[in-house]
């Protein structure tokens, strides 16, 4: 088939490289245009544009994917199906009228859970112990269309979503091709979404990565892991913001209040609502990341020292 690939950050790379390697046609790319980035605010390209460039592919990148130029130039490649794996935009009713097969989404849950910009974050922090992806047919409501093909994902008890998302990338351009393989034969039936076990994951904003040591331990084991590497799981600690990575839940330690820090010869324990966790890696402002034992003895914590909640 003709097909016009929609993406743009590295977890999309993926399955650009599937498809390329595919027996269909890549016609163009569509992304989201260069943004600013780094401390001097150069535009950037995104993933997805700099791969195609790097294979010789067209690349589309509208301000907006109801551009009339760009549905103009939609039309003329006219594509049998348009793969979309977090391109992040809306598209319109015009451009979704345009493929024969239409716009094929690979989502990274098990649809019709967790529909939204950060399943795999949600996932994590709600303790799931399974997820996956799902390739859907593209409707106006928010991945709410007849789902084409699953497959499903241990989530592991250390997994970040950074882990994670890597692995379901990986896995799930090989459904993604496998998809519009069975589209283009006649053998998928798109079966419309069951109507109960839905959930949202919106986006996840830095209060949401926040740290709360008034929940239980497997609760910050959780958000932590969920949001690393980003937002980025923090605290602050006499008024200054910490950045956190990944904690180890302990079997000890509650008699530490919520957020009481205790520092020994070779931990940094932290008090939640049940036992304590222990820090690993930690990150002040401005500065590179460290050990959270090297980072208490800079500090110099004094008995009965919390991290803040509010």
């Amino acid at each position: 088939m003709r097909i016009l690939f929609a993406g743009t950050p590295h977890t999309a790379v993926p399955s650009l490289d599937a498809l390329l390697g595919s027996a269909h046609h890549v016609v163009a790319v569509l992304t989201r245009p260069d943004a600013r980035a780094g401390r001097g605010r150069a535009l950037v390209p995104s993933p997805v544009r700099v791969r195609a460039e790097e294979a010789g592919v067209e690349v589309l990148t509208p301000q907006r994917p109801g551009d009339e130029e760009f549905l103009s130039r939609l039309r003329e490649l006219a594509p049998d199906a348009c793969p979309v794996v977090a391109y992040g935009a809306l598209l319109p009713a015009a451009a979704l009228a345009v493929p024969t097969h239409g716009w094929v989404n690979l989502h990274f849950s098990l649809l019709p859970a967790w529909r939204g910009a950060a399943p795999v974050q949600h996932a994590i922090m709600a303790g799931d112990e399974v997820t996956g992806a799902t390739t859907f047919l593209i409707e106006a409501g928010l991945d709410t269309g007849p789902v084409l093909g699953r497959m499903t994902e241990t989530i592991r008890p250390t997994d970040t979503a950074g882990d994670l998302l890597e692995r379901l990338a990986d896995a799930g351009s090989g459904l993604l091709v496998a998809t519009l393989d069975g589209l283009e034969a006649g053998e998928l039936v798109a079966e419309p979404q069951p109507g109960e076990g839905i959930s949202l994951a919106p986006k996840i904003s830095t209060d949401d990565a926040r740290v709360r040591w008034a929940t239980p331990a497997l609760s910050v084991d959780r958000r932590v892991r969920g949001c690393t590497p980003a937002p980025g799981a923090w605290t602050t600690f006499r008024g200054e913001r910490l950045k956190l990575l990944p904690v180890a839940v302990e079997q000890g330690g509650g008699d530490l209040m919520p957020g009481e820090v205790r520092v020994a010869k070779h931990e940094v324990l932290v008090g939640t609502a049940t036992t304590a966790v222990r820090l690993g890696t930690v990150q002040p402002r401005g500065r590179k990341p460290m050990p959270a034992q090297d980072w208490a003895r800079g500090v110099r914590i004094d008995e009965g020292e919390r991290f803040e909640d509010e």
